[in-house]
């Protein structure tokens, strides 16, 4: 992890989305242990929360969520959302976020990996949107840019979110892995990439970090299906989201990383009993898509929260007449960035 970075400039936020952590946090005890986690509870679950000692945490529940985000928002932080709540109330410059059902990863030689180190390396090393390296990340170490590439483009940009990914059960929609119920992924690529600017890439909440202070309200838990579920493939939360944050990375000038670090994505769920519930979000997509691939934002937004406020206005208007679920996610992104002005001014944490 870069020297520069102390480890009180981190906070771990987890989205409790079921009841039992014990085993989770040990597996990651010699990772997380260094660090101040945020947890926060699905205010849909009943059970109490099962957490080991010998961590620095807080934990936030529903009576948390609502004593700080009232009734007069159209936001919802249950299910996979509840972990936003976390982006919110923090007060750390870099986040990072691991779901509860993903262990520490190892790589070819057996290493345990260090995701937050590697998640740190990618934020504080720059990033390369405007012409693509072929030989990865050319600030990896070992790695360095190849003949062809502009001297005047080789000085990079500030990274503002890293994408890690996932062995054994990697991020399918319930379609595919309906289709391949076997299929496991066992490569571990040891590589990082700049996803090239205005491209966008399906950015998975499983495993990611993020610049709180430059892109932090551009994570937004806006678009939620009608039938949404309790398993990631039921869900396009974190699909919109992540459209979201590149659109307003490729306008601030900003970079996204994908690759390393992976972790280790355990079993869980039917995918078969959840194609009913993600079908229609896997629809939605094919208006989704090119929505984001058009939509340009006026050189008055100078901020994440600006943008957001612009795609908002824009969601609303090219998308709003086509589905209700677009109206809403307009009206949830407008209330997250007034939310997020209002945590802010705050000096603490609320519940804290």
């Amino acid at each position: 992890m870069s020297l520069e970075i102390k480890d009180d400039e981190i906070d771990i936020v987890i989205g409790a989305v079921s009841s039992d952590m014990t085993s989770f946090l040990n597996e990651w005890r010699p990772i997380f242990s260094r660090f101040h986690l945020i947890i926060v509870k699905d205010p849909d679950l009943k059970e109490e929360l099962k957490i080991p000692e010998g961590f620095n945490l807080d934990v936030y529940t529903k009576s948390d969520i609502d004593r700080v985000v009232g009734s007069s928002t159209s936001i919802l932080f249950s299910g996979y959302s509840c972990r936003y709540f976390g982006y919110l109330v923090s007060l750390k410059k870099y986040i990072i976020s691991v779901d509860n059902d993903c262990l520490p990863a190892r790589d070819n030689k057996g290493f345990l990996v260090d995701a937050v180190a590697q998640h740190i390396t990618n934020l504080t090393t720059p990033a390369t949107p405007f012409f693509f390296n072929t030989l990865y990340d050319p600030f990896s170490e070992g790695a360095d840019f190849v003949r062809g590439y502009p001297f005047s483009l080789r000085s990079g940009v500030k990274c503002a979110l890293s994408c890690g990914l996932w062995l054994n059960l990697a991020d399918h929609d319930a379609p595919t892995q309906a289709l391949k119920t076997r299929q496991r992924n066992s490569r571990y690529v040891d590589a990082v990439i700049t996803v090239p600017a205005r491209a966008l890439a399906p950015i998975s909440g499983i495993n990611i970090a993020f610049d709180r202070e430059v892109v932090g309200p551009a994570l937004v838990p806006a678009l939620r299906l009608a039938g949404e579920g309790k398993f990631r493939w039921e869900t396009m939360e974190d699909i919109w989201s992540g459209m979201c944050v590149k659109v307003v990375c490729d306008h601030l000038g900003l970079g996204v990383k994908s690759g390393l670090p992976y972790v280790w994505r355990t079993d869980r769920g039917d995918a078969i009993s959840s194609l009913k519930k993600e079908w229609e979000g896997v629809k939605l997509m094919e208006e989704v898509v090119p929505f984001f691939q058009s939509v340009r934002l006026p050189r008055t937004a100078t901020t994440a929260e600006d943008c957001v406020v612009e795609v908002a206005k824009a969601v609303k208007e090219q998308l709003g007449s086509t589905d209700p679920v677009f109206a809403r996610a307009a009206g949830a992104m407008l209330d997250w960035v007034k939310l997020w002005k209002s945590v802010g001014s705050s000096s603490s944490p609320p519940g804290v």
